[in-house]
């Protein structure tokens, strides 16, 4: 999953949504000196990270980006997952997709002082490009895998993911909807959040 699955599944508590956005972020004895509910939200992130790629239904992905990305696959999939999830938002939320980006960009905002340095230098880009929300389209979805590469060590191979995407929707559109809900679900449970 990435920012946008991460972002829905905490739920509207803005301190576990800020260490849940944060997780990746955050190393060793740097958690401890986080509010409770950030903590919370870090190990929310690092459960979600654990379950996804154990699922089948992400490996079944993984394996249709292979030719294009090699060991890079799970990463290209979290990011489908989001174009997937921005376009069938209505199914998950009863909420705007526009309005639940600019809640969330406000929100981190106001809270710019407690985020990791690294998270502060993109995350005015994010708001700038309205990342959550340009998820929706193929051209949002292709600009966000080309910053990736330009600043990670993701192979710059966009034009590859928007050809799976485009020859397998379907397919990935079942798997995503096969993982999602039983992740819902295992938030609710292992975390005791309400979401949407």
């Amino acid at each position: 999953m990435n920012f946008l699955a991460h972002l829905y599944l905490s739920g509207s508590n803005i301190d576990i949504r800020l260490g849940n956005f944060i997780g990746d972020y955050v190393k060793g004895k740097h958690f401890d000196e986080y509010p409770v509910d950030v903590q919370k939200g870090i190990n929310l992130h690092r459960a979600i990270d654990s379950f996804t790629d154990k699922h089948t239904s992400t490996h079944s992905c993984i394996e249709l980006l292979r030719p294009g990305y090699g060991k890079y696959s799970g990463v290209v999939v979290d990011v489908l997952f989001d174009h997937i999830l921005a376009n069938e938002w209505a199914k998950y939320s009863e909420s705007d997709l526009k309005w639940f980006a600019r809640r969330f960009y406000l929100q981190m905002v106001y809270r710019y002082s407690r985020l990791p340095d690294r998270v502060k230098e993109f995350l005015p880009f994010m708001i700038k490009s309205n990342r959550l929300y340009s998820y929706r389209t193929q051209d949002g979805l292709k600009r966000a895998l080309e910053i990736m590469s330009s600043v990670t060590s993701l192979p710059e191979n966009s034009s590859y993911a928007m050809e799976i995407l485009n020859q397998n929707y379907p397919l990935l559109s079942a798997h995503f909807n096969t993982l999602f809900p039983e992740m819902i679900e295992f938030v609710r449970r292992e975390f005791e959040i309400s979401i949407d």
